[in-house]
């Protein structure tokens, strides 16, 4: 099982910008799909973004769509969230996730999990 350890959170004011990394541990990082959750109090975890192994395929979600990137360097087995332009509504738990398989923004379908980094965005 892939290992990941989420960094780069933190207090932000509204309009700035954070990038979060995400390490993970193992041989075979460089063939799973990595995605970007991220979950607000009292509401459910939500897509944010996702990269195909060969990075040649992202996704992201509407919400968030110009403002974020999600990118991936294979030989530090390290995926990345540049976040720009961070509203207050950003704020959440950000989750980074592994699946073995083809691109996919559903939660159940990402078997590891890192432990989450904490964004808050101020007004």
């Amino acid at each position: 099982q892939v290992q990941l350890v989420e960094s780069g959170g933190g207090l932000v004011q509204a309009g700035g910008s954070l990038r979060l990394s995400c390490v993970t541990s193992g041989r075979t990082f460089s063939s799973y799909t990595m995605g970007w959750f991220r979950q607000a109090p009292g509401k459910e975890r939500d897509f944010v973004a996702l990269i195909s192994w060969n990075g040649y395929s992202t996704d992201s979600a509407d919400s968030v769509k110009g403002r974020f990137t999600i990118s991936r360097d294979n030989a530090k087995n390290t995926v990345y969230l540049q976040m720009n332009s961070l509203k207050v509504e950003d704020t959440a738990v950000y989750y980074c996730a592994a699946r073995n398989g083809a691109p996919s923004r559903e939660v159940n379908g990402y078997g590891s999990w890192g432990q989450g980094t904490q964004v808050t965005v101020s007004s």
